[in-house]
């Protein structure tokens, strides 16, 4: 019996009770704040619970079929992880839609765009309508940085 098929189904079966029981030391709620809504523990607990049945079903399936081994990702998948790194600094650092514009040209080029200036265009315009989306219509400020400290003053 080959261990190593189980690892994967093993680490979401135990990251999902660890939630469980983070979520039942959630305190209680008064029924005057929710109403004859749910408690604010069940939805996590109720995701977790899913997330076993899943974790079970995928333990099954590779019982039946065994997976075959996989080959190593190429330097595009890498490569667009080593992007998490630059983008978690710009956007704690710098500002949040400056990280997305970098990240978003970047990895453009990086997944084997020829035209830079589809890249550098399409990494202006998404941050650019996120902001607007959900500053003017959704009314969501966001936390202060170099676009935002501009903006918002």
């Amino acid at each position: 019996m080959n261990i190593r098929i189980y690892l994967v189904p093993l680490f979401i079966a135990l990251f999902s009770v660890v939630i469980i029981v983070l979520s039942l030391r959630l305190d209680v709620s008064p029924p005057m704040i929710v109403g004859d809504s749910m408690q604010p523990r069940v939805f996590p607990i109720f995701l977790m619970i899913l997330n076993l049945i899943l974790a079970a079903i995928l333990a099954l399936q590779h019982r039946k079929t065994p997976p075959k081994a996989q080959e190593w990702e190429n330097f595009t998948t890498w490569g667009t992880i080593l992007l998490l790194l630059p983008f978690y600094y710009l956007a704690t650092h710098v500002d949040l839609f400056i990280a997305i514009a970098v990240v978003i040209f970047a990895m453009s080029l990086l997944w084997g765009e020829k035209r830079w200036w589809a890249a550098l265009l399409l990494a202006l315009v998404t941050p650019s309508l996120l902001f607007l989306l959900f500053d003017s219509v959704l009314r969501i400020r966001f936390p202060r940085g170099l676009f935002t400290n501009w903006w918002y003053s």
